[in-house]
């Protein structure tokens, strides 16, 4: 199985290649680079392991939710590959990725959505994959949804943006916290290859990231 992925739904920029279970990664704090960085990272990637866009089984990317620009951007980055080498897409939830990079069993994934609030899932690992235990959404961070029982990891920024409300908000609920992590390619290739082993890749025309909140600023009687 041969997986080009990347993500750029957060300030940082990466990029994996995942040959049989092996992965070689790109990784860049990008800030707002992202469109000059992907596509040289993903030639990298390819030309470093001698592969064609053509040989590739799938092309995974970050599908959100996350910063709007970075959502258009993979996505776009993916269409356009995927396109020109006639091979499928797969878009991976870029809180599934969180919840993925936790390596916990039981994860609150919660990142930064700036305009004081956040973008949260919740996710339990099961034989064979992830619960959806609450779908991804975009809430004030003293308003996401509860869960139930202990042993959950919080993972994502949100947990360094807002600490002490979800700290509050969750109780002993949670066992520990992982504010450091992001979306990452090396995660968005693991959770897609299943998908595309099992010819559930789509085409390219049929790509599309996931938003969540429907407009990135607030009018002047919103503030």
């Amino acid at each position: 199985m041969k997986i080009l992925a990347f993500d750029t739904s957060t300030e940082y920029c990466t990029a994996a290649l995942l040959i049989d279970g092996a992965v070689a990664l790109r990784e860049v704090h990008a800030g707002q680079t992202h469109s000059q960085l992907l596509l040289p990272m993903c030639q990298d990637l390819l030309a470093e392991a001698d592969i064609a866009l053509q040989q590739l089984d799938g092309i995974a990317f970050g599908a959100g939710p996350g910063s709007f620009t970075g959502l258009r951007i993979a996505c776009a980055v993916a269409q356009g590959l995927a396109l020109g080498a006639d091979v499928p897409v797969y878009g991976v939830g870029s809180l599934l990725a969180l919840a993925e990079a936790s390596a916990a069993p039981r994860v609150i994934a919660c990142l930064d959505a700036r305009m004081g609030e956040v973008y949260h899932a919740v996710y339990e690992r099961l034989e064979g994959g992830w619960q959806e235990v609450s779908a991804p959404l975009l809430s004030a961070p003293e308003q996401v949804p509860q869960v139930s029982g202990k042993g959950w990891c919080g993972s994502g920024s949100g947990f360094r943006v807002y600490a002490e409300v979800l700290a509050a908000h969750y109780g002993a609920a949670i066992d520990r916290a992982c504010p450091e992590l992001f979306p990452h390619a090396r995660e968005i290739a693991a959770l897609a290859a299943p998908h595309f082993a099992a010819g559930e890749g789509m085409i390219a025309e049929l790509a599309a990231p996931l938003y969540v909140r429907d407009k990135v600023a607030q009018k002047t009687c919103e503030r």
